[in-house]
Order: C-alpha cells, then structure tokens, then sequence
C-alpha cells in the first residue's frame, strides 16, 4: 500500500507496508532487513488489515501505522538486522492514514511527529527513549489523508479537499484552505523553501508556500502553481527535490509518472 524511505543518520531502508505487514529493505532493495507480520483476527473482521503510514523519527526509529489504529515504533541499529519492536503507541481509534516527522527546525515544545486516521483526529508527539503524547487534534468528520510537519506548523489534507494548518506546540489552528474540489490524496514537503505539494482526486496539483510571519508569528499560505493532469485522479505527487523546484505526480490507471 505505500513504499518510503527512511533516512536515519546512520543507514537508509525502504519501507513497504501491505495487508501482511511491515518489511524493511536495504536502500537498494537488494536485501531484505525485517519483516513484521501484521496480526489477522481469527473470525473475519468487517475491516481489512493492513499497514500505512511510514516515517523515520528521532535519529533511529522509523514508525509505521496500521488498520488497528496502532503505531508501531521500530528501533532500528546502524547497521545489521536486529530491529526492534521498540513501543506500540495506542492513541488513534480508527485506522492510521499518514504520519510525519518534522523537516525543519522545530520550536520549543513543539511535537516532532505527528499521525494522522481515517476519522481526521491527529496526534502530536515528541520522540526519544519513550514517545510522548503532546496534544491530540479531533477530527471533523473528514478523513485527514496525508500530513506533513515542518518548522513546528502541521499541514494536513483532507477528504473534503481543504488544506488546514496546526501548530504543532498548541494545536490551535492557523489557517484553512479549500484546495481542492475532492479528495485530498498527497501533499509533500520541500524542506528547503516551506513549499507545500498537494494532489487530489480533481485532477490538480496545486503548490503553496508556507511562512511564518517575522513581527506576528503568524503562519501565512501563499498559492504559487496551478496543475492540471488531465482525465486523471492524482492519487501520488512528490517534490524531487528538498528546495522544491521540480515535483513528479502519477495518477490512479496511470502507468507513468509525470514530472514536472
């Protein structure tokens, strides 16, 4: 269901996540590390298994979401295979969509990471020997599809097509942005530049830029660039870069990956 890597300061792994678990790879994919199998009830739950929602957190961990609303917490060594079930955090009731790690500079008593569920809540977290729960965000009714973090301010894309940013200290809302006309299935991060990339089922790609404003500290979104992929459903999008000056986006029956 989703491929990533995760970059930690001493080795890189691709992370995939499925319906039977969690299997981590060298960089290159040519050896398998770790493989965790998810666990399926007996009796035949209403729900499917699976796990989605990958990202690497605190030097040497990469966390990963699953269908039971669970987040599995993998300490990862330098080098070798033996990875660990670290910490299983137990704060989400429905399934876990995304989770992000921050990509800039965090301010003080700002969470680290964030996850996010089918029921739009989101939970802040601050990373180390034990994960600590910050603040917990409550969905409106609307799937929060993907987040990412980055310079202590949340940015979260929705089912309903808006766009609404947090801050990752207080949790008070910032802004809000009606992005798209559908469903929201990508944003991305360009660490760099602040600049936002978000995909949605509208066949648009939209890239924003987020600041903070210097005398109020306020947290500002600026349109940059408008994309339409025609007859598509963008359901992946991805800046190439960590400035931002080129993304790549593929869409649902798409076979091709179009950059940009």
């Amino acid at each position: 269901s989703q491929a990533a890597w995760c970059e930690l300061p001493a080795r890189v792994l691709l992370v995939l996540t499925s319906q039977r678990g969690v299997q981590m790879y060298e960089a290159d994919g040519s050896t398998m590390v770790f493989w965790h199998a998810l666990d399926v009830p007996e009796l035949p739950a209403a729900h499917s298994v699976f796990a989605r929602g990958i990202a690497a957190a605190g030097g040497r961990f990469v966390c990963v979401g699953t269908s039971f609303g669970a987040v599995l917490v993998f300490d990862i060594p330098p080098k070798g295979t033996n990875v660990t079930l670290s910490e299983v955090l137990e704060q989400h009731r429905d399934p876990v969509t995304d989770i992000a790690a921050e990509q800039g500079q965090a301010p003080d008593g700002a969470g680290d990471l964030v996850t996010a569920d089918d029921s739009g809540t989101l939970c802040l977290w601050s990373t180390g020997e034990e994960f600590t729960l910050l603040g917990k965000i409550p969905g409106s009714g609307s799937t929060c599809s993907s987040v990412a973090l980055w310079n202590g301010i949340v940015a979260a894309g929705y089912g309903n097509g808006q766009i609404r940013l947090w801050e990752a200290g207080s949790g008070r809302i910032r802004a809000q942005v009606s992005a798209h006309a559908r469903w929201i299935y990508a944003l991305d991060l360009a660490p760099l530049t602040g600049k936002l990339l978000s995909g949605a089922e509208d066949s648009f790609v939209h890239v924003w830029k987020l600041s903070r404003n210097p005398d109020t500290d306020d947290i500002e979104v600026q349109h940059c660039h408008a994309e339409c992929v025609t007859d598509t459903q963008v359901c992946g999008a991805r800046f190439c870069d960590p400035a931002g000056d080129t993304f790549a986006v593929t869409g649902y029956d798409l076979s091709e990956i179009l950059c940009y």
